[in-house]
């Protein structure tokens, strides 16, 4: 978490502890916080604050959209979704499924990308919302949000929209009007702010029936006391990775990108799983043939190298990343793949010692 985040939510977590609902003193000045950390939050997608629904986070938010539009009572039930998604998504999927409603799973090419006439053809009249991500969260292959958007609506105007751009906010120009989506799932701890506090963007007018029922927050969208200091480091981080969006693609992309050549460089028959083009700044996914990602991971964890195996959601390295299935790799090849991935905090001097750790260690195991 970036300081200057949490310097603005210290207020609220202290002195200012009120529930943002009630009608005293306290309370009225942390409802002032939580609304001007809406409006701020806002304007920094290009919609109106009361498009904005709090959250604990890109999981609930993901829920919340999904789950909000099959069962808002319309006639429409069915759900589309890309099979590189996370989890949350998949997930939530699933369990519509076993409710007896129709749910399809569209594939993706070899780099991990939506193919949009599959996505296309699997719409029908029963078809309620399609949510297809913006930046995958293993890989780093980006869609094209708005040619799918187009290419939905124009099949059908009244099935919505969703996409998951919990990987994308920190380097990619998101504008949901320009876009043309109905849903959006961010969470803060993807850009310097905090964790558990995210958002869902709910277009005006569309029909989303709550999860949480009680108090009636969020216009009835989602109940529930406010984490007023989330929201508030949540519109923090946010207005710092905007205002810094566009020189820290240009840092990071350079710092991943260096790193990848080392190991290109270095390491025999290494397999670059994240695409060449439609590929995020931030994100590195490598196959390492002949060597289990597990012992790997284990070594490196030891080294001081922070990796991944896939979804930090997901426990082990032994789970077979679902994602790089979905691109045609074998089980085998997905248990000898890494994910690395480079955030704010990130440096060049940091980027050139993992890699030589890396290098190192990959040739010690083999």
């Amino acid at each position: 978490m970036r300081p200057e985040v949490w310097e603005a939510m210290a207020p609220f977590a202290l002195a200012t502890f009120g529930n943002s609902s009630g009608i005293h003193e306290i309370s009225r000045r942390a409802k002032n916080g939580l609304e001007e950390a809406r409006e701020r939050i806002a304007s920094g997608i290009g919609c109106s604050p009361m498009e904005v629904v709090f959250t604990s986070g890109g999981t609930e938010s993901d829920n919340l959209a999904i789950k909000g539009a099959v069962f808002n009572g319309s006639s429409r039930n069915g759900v589309i979704v890309g099979a590189t998604e996370h989890d949350a998504v998949l997930e939530t999927a699933d369990f519509v499924r076993r409710l007896r409603m129709p749910v399809s799973i569209v594939p993706v090419d070899a780099k991990g990308l939506i193919d949009v006439d599959l996505l296309v053809d699997a719409i029908g009249p029963e078809t309620a919302i399609a949510s297809v991500m913006m930046v995958n969260n293993e890989t780093g292959a980006t869609n094209d949000l708005s040619s799918v958007v187009v290419a939905v609506k124009k099949e059908d105007p009244s099935v919505l929209v969703h996409t998951d751009a919990v990987q994308a906010f920190g380097s990619v120009d998101i504008d949901v009007d320009v876009l043309g989506i109905d849903l959006m799932s961010l969470t803060g701890h993807k850009f310097g702010g905090p964790k558990g506090t995210g958002m869902l963007f709910v277009r005006d007018g569309t029909p989303v029936e709550a999860l949480v029922h009680g108090g009636g927050q969020e216009l009835g969208r989602r109940s529930g006391t406010h984490d007023v200091a989330g929201a508030v480091g949540l519109a923090v981080a946010m207005d710092l990775a905007l205002a810094e969006r566009e020189s820290f693609g240009i840092r990071v992309g350079q710092i991943r990108d260096s790193f990848e050549k080392r190991l290109a460089a270095d390491i025999d028959e290494l397999v670059v799983n994240t695409p060449e083009t439609h590929r995020s700044r931030h994100h590195l996914n490598v196959r390492f043939p002949g060597l289990s990602n597990e012992t790997l991971l284990m070594r490196l964890d030891k080294a001081g190298v922070a990796a991944s195996a896939g979804s930090a959601c997901q426990s082990g390295a032994a789970t077979v990343s679902h994602v790089l299935e979905a691109m045609g790799l074998t089980p085998a090849e997905a248990r000898q793949s890494v994910r690395f991935s480079f955030g704010w905090t990130s440096t060049e001097a940091e980027a050139d010692e993992a890699a030589q750790i890396v290098i190192d260690l990959v040739s010690a195991l083999r």
